[in-house]
Parts: C-alpha cells; sequence; structure tokens
C-alpha cells in the first residue's frame, strides 16, 4: 500500500460538481493499493497516518493529527502504483483490481476511524478534482513494504 500524505490548511474533492469530502486542519492521504496488499497492510497505515508527527510546535515536526485536532481525507488513487521505468506508458499491473480494491479501501479508513480520526473520503472509482492547500509545503511519501 502506497500513501502520498499532504499536511494541508484545506482540501476537498469533487465529483460531478458536488463536494464528497471536505477537511479543514489535517492530512490529505493519496492512497494506492497493490496487489500484494493485506488486511495488516490497511492496519499498519492507518495506524502510521494517526501517529505521524508532522504538525509543527516550538519549531519542530512534533505534533500528529490527533494532537492538533485535525481531520484526514482519504482518497483512493491507484495510479500511484503505476509503473513508468519501461516505456512512456505506465503500467498498472502491480495494482490491485477495484473488486479487491474497495473492501481493503474501506477497511483503511475504518482503522483510522478505530484511531480516533475525523475521516472524509473521495468516491471510489469516480473522477475526482480534488482540491488542497498544502501547508508547509509538506508531503510525505509511505510504502507498507517499505520500498522507500
Amino acid at each position: 500500500m502506497r500513501a502520498v500524505i499532504q499536511r494541508v490548511s484545506s482540501a476537498r474533492v469533487r465529483v460531478d460538481d458536488e463536494i464528497v469530502g471536505e477537511i479543514e486542519t489535517g492530512l490529505l492521504v493519496l492512497v494506492g493499493l497493490g496487489r500484494e496488499d493485506q488486511m495488516s497492510d490497511a492496519k499498519s497505515l492507518a495506524s502510521k497516518i494517526a501517529g505521524l508527527r508532522i504538525f509543527e510546535h516550538d519549531d519542530k515536526m512534533e505534533r500528529s493529527v490527533q494532537d492538533v485536532g485535525g481531520s484526514v481525507l482519504v482518497v483512493s488513487q491507484f495510479t500511484l502504483l503505476g509503473d513508468a521505468r519501461k516505456g512512456r506508458r505506465p503500467s498498472f499491473a502491480s495494482a490491485m483490481p477495484p473488486n479487491e480494491a474497495r473492501p481493503l479501501f474501506d477497511a483503511l479508513c475504518q482503522f483510522a476511524r478505530n484511531e480516533g480520526l475525523p475521516v472524509e473520503t473521495g468516491q471510489f472509482r469516480a473522477h475526482m478534482l480534488v482540491e488542497s492547500v498544502n501547508d508547509g509545503p509538506v508531503t510525505i511519501l509511505l510504502d507498507t513494504a517499505k520500498l522507500f
């Protein structure tokens, strides 16, 4: 499971001109699910998101989204599994098929809620317009397989 995490002052997702998810201070989490991902990856990633200390206090990044009373906007993005090492068109062969990915995505969101986080989401498999104001900017990459 891969995630791009951005510290934001606001973020929202629109589908067909309707806002389907919106937060103020918190984290925008773009998530890609791979074929090998398991429920344990979802639980581990949710825990990491909840505890990730990337909010500033006394000129250091030492507070989590929970510490600052923030929210999380989780958006499914299979293109994070794109492999563009060969040629010019990315291969998405390592991305989990949608019918398997949806339950795991939903589980990730529930695990994050279980960590005490207010969670909003985009709309799975929809064409979404994602708007965000990256605060810092601060952007962190996570991979449960620890590839980076």
